[in-house]
């Protein structure tokens, strides 16, 4: 802390990065650290490689975020001029897609902070913490680390809260600890709504996202019980079908882990170029190998992902291989 606090101290212009399609903690995490480092009198900017979902720009502070994808000359500008760049929720420089490039070459010093396993060499200094539920909680005890919990407010709160509460489920996976708690109550107190941000997160989508929903779970939902597993594959025809946006399927994955008897299940989606693979599972069933293995990906221990060049279908075969595999 005390070599962070000379960093912080010496820096005057800032930037904060996070992976490739910004989840809740992505976003969440950033924005706390973007108002925290605003409230040290610092000059900061978020950039992010591509889109976030529509349910996450409630926070304060999100119109103010940098698409590299669509404004490259701005963000690489930002970050040239940097002293001090934070890599924020990714192990490593493969999560952030065509961002990698200046980030490589930027002279700033380099500060990750990150909960997934397996973090690679690419930074200056590494707070990391595998068991922690969420990146957001990491900023929280940051700034509880620096001493400086006084400079907690509502808008930071609110960012924090998002964050924990998106990447713990609403506070039910494993990762969720007493201090997860601790903190929560403590985010109340400061009068962070928490029914308030769950309105806004989950109660805040399309009719065509449900639509979805629907038509994922009794069409295209396949289970195998005897493998304890389940999937759901959705081609880009059929999300073109219900006017997908980016968010629409977040979550989608979870409901299979609701059958009785599943530990393991898997959303396939095509994209324009690859298809993108969701991983969950639950009590002794663990993803993250299972991503990295045979899905150029990885992740956490119940949360992972990962990605195949590759058609639907043979996708869709490699999957059922897996599964009869695993168990």
């Amino acid at each position: 802390m005390d070599k962070i606090k000379e960093i912080l101290n010496n820096s005057k212009s800032i930037v904060i990065t996070t992976h490739k399609s910004p989840d809740g903690d992505a976003i969440g995490s950033s924005l706390a650290l973007y108002h925290f480092l605003k409230k040290k009198g610092k000059e900061v900017s978020v950039i992010v490689p591509d889109a976030f979902p529509e349910f996450l720009k409630w926070m304060d502070g999100s119109s103010t975020i940098i698409h590299y994808d669509t404004n490259s000359e701005e963000a690489e500008k930002m970050i040239t001029a940097a002293d001090l760049i934070f890599s924020l929720d990714y192990n490593g420089l493969g999560r952030i897609g065509n961002l990698s490039n200046p980030l490589k070459d930027a002279s700033a010093i380099k500060i990750v902070i990150d909960h997934h396993q397996d973090p690679q060499e690419f930074a200056d200094h590494y707070i990391v913490d595998v068991e922690c539920c969420s990146t957001s909680q990491l900023i929280y005890e940051l700034i509880e680390n620096l001493g400086e919990l006084e400079k907690l407010d509502k808008v930071i709160g609110a960012c924090i809260y998002c964050g924990i509460m998106t990447d713990t489920g609403s506070f039910r996976f494993p990762s969720t600890t007493s201090k997860t708690h601790q903190i929560i109550a403590h985010l109340i107190e400061i009068g962070v709504e928490g029914s308030k941000i769950h309105q806004d997160v989950y109660d805040n989508y399309s009719e065509q996202r449900l639509r979805l929903l629907g038509y994922a779970l009794t069409e295209k939902m396949k289970v195998f019980p005897m493998h304890n597993a389940a999937y759901i594959s959705l081609s880009q025809k059929e999300l073109k079908k219900f006017s997908f946006k980016k968010g629409d399927t977040e979550g989608l994955v979870n409901y299979l882990l609701s059958i009785n008897g599943i530990k393991f299940a898997v959303l396939l989606t095509e994209k324009e170029d690859n298809i993108s693979l969701s991983f969950r599972s639950k009590d002794d069933f663990h993803v993250n190998k299972i991503a990295n293995h045979h899905f150029n990906g990885g992740g956490h221990i119940y949360a992972a992902g990962g990605m195949l060049e590759t058609t639907l279908e043979e996708a869709i075969k490699k999957v059922e291989a897996v599964i009869k595999q695993s168990n």
